[in-house]
């Protein structure tokens, strides 16, 4: 009998790669969408969800499913023109988290897994001093709160009910369809267009897309993964410099980089008004996956350098269609 789970952001930048693996891995899922998928994988069932909050109704689609992945959520974006970013974060990342989890333990879920952020930690860290999963939070903006928020009333439902309850935080993803900086970071380098970030000696964890998928797909059964929080990464953190230089191998257009110090760079992103920017760019963000490593006996399957040439390689591919 195959095993059944519900995926929620089945069509977004991590879904979509995560619900063709579970199904190649032999799982029927029931995938949650706002509009009708034409191109559902085998063993797979369409649920239609217009929206995720504290009403939307789950229970035809969670009949018969033992693990619920979340991955869906109101993103992170920059310049958020809302009135109230809380609020409008809240509704969907919290209220529409938790409504879904009290539902799944309703239905006897056995194990709901909640696709969090890094940014419950926070923005940023000093040079070797990674974050670890069970460091006390320190979000520093509405989504970060609101992802941390979600988590705490997970464990809630999982301490009252019995559900197990795994929570992931990825680091920024990258992969095959990257959008915002990271994309544009590629069209830079493919365009031969000089940058000043070569001499940047900043430190930021990254993790591939099959790299966390390969994680949440062990998350659903591994015994060890109940009621914990993990911390996911390539496990090779790079600088913004080292990093150009990888993407521009892995695109055959060596980078151009001039050796700009990064004060100067911040100092003009600050006079711009683009101090979050900077921080990407110059700041430096660690995590330490020592704990996913050893509860879990886990290892990222894809090098740095492999994702890398594979996301360089659908780039390139969709610049000549």
């Amino acid at each position: 009998m195959l095993k059944k789970a519900l995926l929620t952001g089945c069509t977004g930048f991590v879904g979509r790669p995560l619900l063709a693996r579970l199904s190649t891995d032999g799982f029927s899922v029931v995938a949650c969408s706002r509009a009708p998928i034409s191109d559902l994988p085998a063993s797979t069932t369409n649920a239609l969800v217009s929206t995720i909050d504290s009403v939307t109704d789950w229970q035809a689609a969670l009949a018969g499913v033992e693990v619920v992945i979340h991955s869906a959520a109101r993103v992170h974006v920059m310049n958020d023109q809302s009135s109230d970013p809380l609020a409008d974060f809240r509704k969907v990342n919290v209220e529409g988290t938790l409504n879904l989890a009290r539902q799944a333990a309703e239905a006897r879920v056995r194990r709901f897994i909640f696709i969090s952020s890094i940014k419950v930690n926070g923005e940023g860290t000093p040079v070797g001093t990674p974050y670890t999963a069970d460091a006390q939070p320190a979000p520093a903006d509405p989504y970060g709160i609101s992802k941390m928020e979600a988590e705490q009333g997970l464990r809630a439902i999982a301490a009252e009910t019995g559900m197990e309850v795994v929570i992931i935080r990825p680091t920024l993803v990258y992969g095959p369809g990257v959008k915002a900086n990271f994309l544009s970071m590629m069209r830079w380098l493919h365009k031969g267009v000089p940058l000043p970030f070569g001499a940047i000696h900043n430190r930021r964890s990254l993790v591939a897309l099959d790299n966390l998928v390969d994680l949440i797909v062990t998350c659903i059964d591994h015994p060890a993964a109940a009621n914990q929080t993990f911390l996911v990464s390539d496990g090779e953190d790079l600088s913004t410099t080292e990093l150009l230089r990888r993407m521009g191998t892995a695109l055959g257009k060596p980078a151009r980089l001039l050796p700009v110090p990064s004060w100067v760079l911040e100092s003009g992103a600050a006079m711009l008004g683009k101090k979050a920017l900077s921080q990407r760019l110059c700041g430096s963000l660690q995590v330490d996956i020592s704990k996913t490593r050893e509860l879990l006996g886990w290892e990222p399957p894809v090098s740095v350098d492999t994702a890398l040439r594979k996301t360089a390689e659908n780039f390139l591919e969709h610049q000549t269609q």
